[in-house]
């Protein structure tokens, strides 16, 4: 989806994590496109949020970094046109009137951030929309500070990998006002995410952060990810269901129109 290394497996994303396209619905809410809008979806992973914004009448585009993301998106929506690119590119043949992103923006570093915002501010018309929703600060805390304390207990270090961007309400606000934006919304708050299953725990740390145990042999890596389950299995576990600690933060700013 963007600059940090990460693998995807489009079917396990679809069937084990559809939470992040079905909670990203209300987003498309916000987003309200209209018919003969054009609108870029970035990072649109499978497609399905993408479909549901043609649903609505516009001319959309889906983008992934992600090629394998984006031949399960083609071959589930093949009217819609999709393309592999990374978000640090972006580059529309005209510029649109919204660009949507949808969990994708915490995946890129930190310091590439500022350029793609700048990229998406190009990209978009005067008055054009920017509606974005991706994590916020203090997201997955809970599971990212377990995995740093079980593997220092089973004496496997401190993990290497890049964190992933989370910022503040404020942080981003500036971040878009500084290359030229005007932001409207901003939200940041909590939303407890179920995972799917007894499995679920496990699933989303293969899925979505094997980046921190990429460092270790592969044999130690099952025992790394049991021990987390059973440190936040207290907190985090109930009735037979995972409840990650996802925060969100959701902003909608606009490209000022020509005085």
């Amino acid at each position: 989806m963007a600059s940090l290394s990460q693998s995807w497996n489009p079917h396990l994303y679809q069937d084990s994590h559809s939470f992040v396209w079905r909670y990203g619905q209300a987003l498309v809410d916000l987003l309200q496109p209209q018919p003969g809008e054009t609108i870029v979806d970035l990072g649109c992973g499978t497609g399905h949020l993408t479909a549901a914004i043609a649903a609505a009448g516009a001319s959309v585009t889906g983008i992934d970094a992600d090629a394998a993301m984006i031949d399960q998106a083609r071959q589930t929506y093949p009217e819609i046109p999709f393309q592999v690119a990374n978000a640090r590119d972006l580059a529309v043949p005209e510029p649109v009137n919204a660009v949507f992103s949808n969990a994708t923006l915490h995946w890129i570093a930190r310091a590439d951030q500022p350029l793609v915002a700048r990229r998406i501010y190009k990209a978009l018309r005067p008055n054009g929309r920017l509606v974005v929703e991706f994590g916020g600060r203090g997201n997955v805390q809970s599971i990212l500070d377990a995995i740093h304390i079980v593997r220092r207990q089973l004496g496997c270090g401190v993990p290497s990998a890049e964190p992933w961007y989370f910022p503040s309400l404020g942080e981003y606000a500036t971040l878009l006002e500084q290359v030229g934006f005007e932001v409207q919304l901003g939200l940041l708050g909590d939303r407890p995410t179920p995972l799917a299953g007894e499995q679920g725990l496990a699933n989303w740390i293969c899925m979505f952060a094997s980046r921190y145990l990429e460092d270790l042999p592969i044999p130690q890596r099952s025992p790394v990810i049991e021990a987390v389950e059973d440190w936040l299995r207290p907190s985090m576990y109930r009735e037979g269901q995972w409840l990650a600690d996802y925060r969100r933060l959701r902003m909608v700013a606009v490209k000022p129109g020509l005085a």
